[in-house]
């Protein structure tokens, strides 16, 4: 059935109804409707008489196909409106699905928020640091078990944050004017250039037809390439985001292997995921391959007046970044392999693939003009005071005025959105951790703890009590998501003690250094290069971190026990 209900809302100064027939409206005004089916007389008999009902009371007619009228408040029609308003009452409308939060993830995350905020406050630590501690713990539950997507998750831990006072609006949004958010999101506009243009495919399928008869061929080649970058680019989002995320998701687009269709095993997840935990190997290879490690060297000099130099630092790693850079790829080619192992006729389908791309177009040249210019400021912006990311806007600034990059096409890259907003949310967070001394008092802690075992007559061997400190250093990271404010933090209270522990000061300095790079690999935020990754959507988050764990045990196995040995060899302790 349906019914139609006249209203005064509209203005009817026509003399028929747009769905209806109507006849002609006599004064007094009556409206006269038709129905579209065959006349029924007891439409006529029951029409209401036009001077029997005043126009400005109700009345109701009987229509025929079973339609009803009703007219309320009528006055005469030269200063009446109405509107007419159907439904049908047989029809049912399925109820959406639920578009909101995930319930029993978003609870868990509330409630470990909640249980946290109201636990007695430790001696030495403040109520700002605890509430935050408790929001911030919060945030990464709910990071992991996404209720929500990861920036919204984040923009909600700042929002309480805001709302309890534990910090001021300008406080909490202040990582969003840190440089590295910044760098990540700008990789991701690249990647998009490079990709666009087919700059992206032409070195993919380069790189197919020289290393692509395996799996691990194409790894390797990869992984080696970028360990040859590391000392000339001291930034690792820079890296990572600016040339390789561009080329591995080139590549995996090139070998039918795309993130969301089901394809991401055929290539993708092991290769993303193998790129990553081997930057940060790279990273902690050389002096110049990451921003902080001079940091490192500085704090070094500082607390035990000995200088870590350039070739130091690579003579003392160079023999166990190997190793890992050898053991990585194999071992999560063996624990989480792609479904596309072997393809011997991969390398001739790509140089036939390269045959019918032809020469290099217009917006190829310029991309690949833009990228040299990028990485060239990115290698020599030291002494030209160009820091990374300003020479990354220059870069995109050249994309966007020659039209190869759009801006709606960087607009529409919501991963690169949403990564820069949950990064500078954990950044901020952190941040304020360490300034409200959380950090501080942790280490304290944690040195008046080693020295209560030495002290107290437990006679540990000062190898067992480094082994502890680089263990707690090591595994902290989970709290920071930046390499840089890790070292600021808590570098120079670990090595401090491990000088008073025994521990021979330039091996405590150096090896502190190394892991204060490969600690990166535990989470998706943990260091430059993680979100880069991480963003392309191969991985699931929980296996992230689930072989981010795995691969830091394999680390830090490798760099204490071949890097020890090698080590002694070189007289390092």
């Amino acid at each position: 059935m349906a019914s139609i209900l006249l209203t005064s809302s509209c203005k009817v100064g026509l003399t028929s109804f747009p769905s209806t027939r109507s006849r002609s409206i006599k004064s007094p005004p009556v409206i006269n409707l038709k129905s579209t089916t065959r006349s029924n007389p007891s439409f006529h008999q029951n029409r209401i008489p036009p001077r029997s009902n005043p126009l400005n009371k109700q009345f109701l007619g009987v229509l025929p196909s079973n339609l009803s009228i009703k007219l309320q408040n009528l006055t005469p029609l030269s200063n009446r409106t109405f509107s007419v308003k159907a439904s049908a009452t047989s029809t049912v409308v399925p109820s959406e699905p639920w578009q909101g939060a995930s319930l029993k993830p978003l609870m868990a995350s509330i409630a470990t928020g909640v249980i946290l905020w109201f636990l007695p406050v430790p001696t030495g630590v403040t109520k700002n640091a605890w509430q935050l501690l408790s929001i911030f713990l919060a945030t990464i539950v709910g990071i992991i078990t996404q209720p929500l997507p990861l920036g919204a998750v984040a923009l909600m831990g700042l929002g309480a944050c805001v709302l309890t006072k534990t910090l001021t609006f300008a406080a909490a949004f202040s990582a969003f004017g840190d440089p590295i958010p910044w760098l990540i999101a700008l990789a991701f506009f690249f990647a998009r250039g490079f990709i666009k243009t087919g700059l992206g495919n032409r070195i993919a399928y380069q790189f197919v037809s020289l290393f692509g008869s395996s799996s691990l061929g194409l790894g390797y080649s990869l992984v080696f390439s970028e360990a040859l970058l590391a000392p000339a680019i001291p930034s690792v989002s820079a890296r990572a985001g600016g040339i390789f995320l561009p080329l591995v998701k080139s590549l995996c687009v090139a070998c039918g292997s795309n993130a969301g269709d089901g394809t991401e095993h055929r290539l993708g997840s092991w290769l993303m995921l193998t790129c990553f935990q081997t930057s940060v190997i790279s990273s902690s290879m050389f002096l110049t391959a990451m921003a902080a490690n001079p940091l490192s060297a500085n704090l070094t000099y500082n607390t035990i007046k000995q200088t870590i130099g350039w070739t130091d630092w690579a003579k003392a790693a160079i023999v166990p970044g190997l190793v890992s850079l050898i053991v990585v790829p194999l071992l999560l080619h063996v624990i989480y392999p792609p479904s596309v192992k072997s393809s011997p006729d991969a390398p001739k389908l790509a140089r036939e693939k390269l045959e019918k791309m032809g020469p290099m177009s217009k917006n190829e040249i310029i991309m690949a003009a833009t990228l040299l210019l990028t990485v060239g400021l990115w290698i020599f912006g030291g002494m030209l005071n160009v820091d990374a990311v300003t020479a990354a806007i220059l870069g995109l600034s050249v994309l966007l005025i020659t039209g190869v990059v759009t801006w709606k096409e960087c607009l529409s890259e919501g991963v690169a959105w949403d990564t820069l907003t949950w990064f500078a949310a954990l950044i901020a967070m952190a941040g304020y951790l360490n300034k409200y001394g959380l950090i501080s008092w942790f280490s304290e802690t944690v040195v008046k703890c080693q020295n209560l075992k030495v002290n107290g007559g437990l006679g540990l061997s000062w190898q067992f009590s480094f082994g502890i400190l680089v263990l707690l250093y090591f595994y902290s990271h989970y709290f920071f998501a930046s390499g840089a404010a890790h070292i600021g933090a808590m570098f120079t209270a670990f090595l401090s003690v491990s000088s008073a522990l025994g521990t021979p000061p330039l091996f405590a300095a150096m090896v502190l250094s190394f892991l204060s790079n490969l600690m990166g690999g535990l989470t998706h935020y943990g260091i430059g290069s993680a979100p880069v990754f991480y963003g392309a959507n191969y991985v699931p988050l929980a296996k992230w971190w689930g072989y981010g764990f795995l691969i830091s045990i394999v680390n830090i196995i490798i760099w204490l026990g071949v890097g020890g040995v090698w080590w002694k060899f070189i007289g390092l302790w």
